[in-house]
């Protein structure tokens, strides 16, 4: 069976799961579409808390990092998964414990302001469509490969399947439809790491495989990785170019944003009782690590093969580079994506890959009679193009196809929920139609979840960065925005509206306008994206660690200048912090 014909049955049973799960699991109800009715079982929405926040940026970007930024990698991994330890041990238990349906619902009533609750709904959809176009660049990229089409009408595709599942399903819906694409997704990332592992190294298992020499080398994976990546004039696989104080502010914006991301906060209010959240913390811990300790050999031995299929012999050799005309099958298929493409700027025919930002490296590649590197690989491709740069059998690669689709397409839905309930929850129903019906409000929500299914298709098309790039900056405004907010109205009882609503619009607003400067996100970006013009050498993503510290300076001062909120909300506070 070709290809082609195996990624149509495969993806195509996976949706036909994932529309039946929300026909079976439709939204009867507001409690329904928000929150599942708050009975999803621990390890059920363990499960579903993995596959909301194992996105396309997990399944996809992140090891596509890894293999083109070696040790600079490891930032994604270190603040990913130690934010999601300071989430369950900082926030859910609580929030679950003051029973409402969204982060915006907690802000408002602990604060005691409806302006506080629009200011939080303002954050909320910033950050959300920030991280949702990584979701659908995702989505395009995946449908365009695998399903031969364009990445405009992968994204269409994509829209459609999100939009019928969250919109009829709700909260419901989602939450079981997550549980089988965690399976779906785990499944297809291990599968094809456990045959690379043993092809490359001859050890099944990718943690060990990591660390194991290459078969008939002697030499260690990482070894043999410096070697090969050196010798074209890259940095050495494992050492780092990233300053400290960037990697320290990287890492916590990605540890602190993730504790403030509406989507994976709003799963512990699914649950029926606060130690269920905790359970489901717990579970969803383990399920993540699944995937993420794999990430690492994913990345490494990507990038060997990748480099190894280019470079066929000694760099500098007559015949070293790989000829253009005999590029493999897979080359080929990518190259119609536009994700991967080569120049021919000599005219010898031949594939000429290596650093020409390196002066060193492009003074002799000059002697050698090569005009510059002609490859270049966009990072995201290269989880999905892996198992067939390794000629992996062709249920493999149809496996990873449907894998990084429910990745993309988990996250996509819970973010687009969570858009959909702070419209018609925390702005029609609490704020501007409080007179509004149940049905009315169910309606509306469907309503919204439509639009945002929109706009973020147009995000996607437009993003202004590869997948983790852009998923970082929206962990950068979560951090900068919502987290200081919800810390504080948990654990500082002196802090009242008026603080915490400008604490909110300054960490915001100093963030997105960092990365706007760096980044084209709306706007062509006003000052050169390199280390040596960056606020005290931080990148764009890392600025969110920044913008946090500014919102809880300006959120204590200005509550200390301003009077003390009242006695009944000081009393709330007490009274989530107290054990039942």
């Amino acid at each position: 069976m070709s290809l082609e014909t195996l990624t149509y049955l495969v993806v195509g049973l996976t949706f036909a799961v994932y529309i039946g799960i929300a026909i079976w699991s439709k939204a009867r109800s507001t409690g329904d579409f928000y929150v599942a009715g708050k009975g999803v079982p621990a390890i059920a929405n363990g499960m579903a808390t993995a596959a909301d926040w194992m996105s396309a940026a997990s399944f996809i970007s992140m090891a596509g990092i890894i293999a083109f930024a070696g040790y600079d990698g490891s930032v994604y991994l270190m603040g990913w998964t130690g934010g999601y330890v300071l989430l369950a041990l900082l926030l859910a238990p609580y929030l679950r414990k003051f029973g409402k349906f969204t982060v915006p619902d907690f802000i408002g009533e602990r604060y005691a302001s409806q302006g506080a609750r629009v200011v939080a709904v303002f954050c909320l959809i910033a950050i959300s469509f920030t991280y949702v176009a990584g979701q659908m660049r995702g989505v395009g990229i995946v449908f365009s490969r695998f399903l031969q089409v364009n990445i405009e009408t992968g994204l269409l595709i994509g829209m459609g399947i999100v939009f019928f599942y969250a919109v009829l399903g709700g909260m419901k819906g989602i939450t079981y439809t997550q549980v089988a694409q965690y399976c779906v997704l785990i499944f297809a990332y291990t599968v094809p790491a456990v045959f690379i592992s043993f092809q490359v190294t001859g050890n099944p298992i990718p943690h060990f495989a990591f660390g194991s020499e290459v078969a008939g080398t002697g030499v260690n994976l990482l070894d043999r990785l410096d070697q090969v990546v050196t010798d074209l004039g890259f940095n050495a696989y494992t050492s780092g170019s990233k300053s400290t104080i960037d990697v320290f502010c990287i890492t916590a914006a990605l540890m602190l944003g993730t504790a403030g991301l509406p989507h994976v906060i709003v799963r512990f209010f699914t649950v029926p009782r606060v130690r269920d959240a905790r359970k489901s913390a717990g579970w969803a811990l383990l399920f993540i690590a699944l995937l993420y300790t794999t990430a690492p050999a994913v990345g490494a031995l990507s990038r060997l093969n990748l480099t190894n299929t280019i470079q066929t012999g000694a760099v500098g050799s007559p015949d070293g580079n790989l000829r253009y005309d005999d590029r493999p099958e897979w080359f080929r298929t990518w190259e119609q994506t536009g994700l991967l493409t080569f120049e021919d700027r000599n005219g010898d025919g031949r594939i000429q890959y290596y650093n020409d930002g390196n002066p060193d490296f492009a003074q002799r590649a000059e002697v050698l009679g090569w005009a510059g590197n002609e490859l270049t690989v966009d990072r995201d491709i290269m989880v999905l193009a892996n198992p067939e740069i390794a000629g992996l059998p062709n249920w493999v690669i149809a496996l990873v196809a449907a894998g990084g689709i429910a990745a993309a397409l988990s996250t996509a839905a819970g973010l687009l929920l969570v858009i959909s309930a702070a419209i018609s929850h925390d702005l029609l129903k609490s704020v501007f139609m409080p007179g509004i019906s149940e049905g009315q409000e169910l309606m509306a929500g469907r309503i919204s979840a439509a639009f945002a299914v929109m706009v973020a298709g147009y995000l996607g098309y437009n993003p202004p960065g590869f997948v983790a790039q852009v998923v970082a900056f929206a962990f950068g405004l979560a951090a900068a925005s919502l987290f200081p907010a919800i810390f504080l109205g948990i654990f500082v009882k002196r802090v009242n509206r008026q603080g915490a609503v400008a604490g909110m619009l300054v960490g915001l607003f100093f963030t997105y306008g960092y990365i706007e400067a760096y980044k084209k996100v709306f706007f062509p970006p006003l000052i050169e994206n390199t280390a040596e013009h960056w606020f005290l050498g931080i990148s764009p993503e890392g600025i969110g660690f920044v913008g946090m510290m500014l919102n809880f300076a300006v959120a204590l001062t200005v509550s200390r200048l301003t009077p003390e909120p009242p006695v009944e909300v000081q009393r709330l506070v007490e009274e989530i912090r107290v054990p039942n």
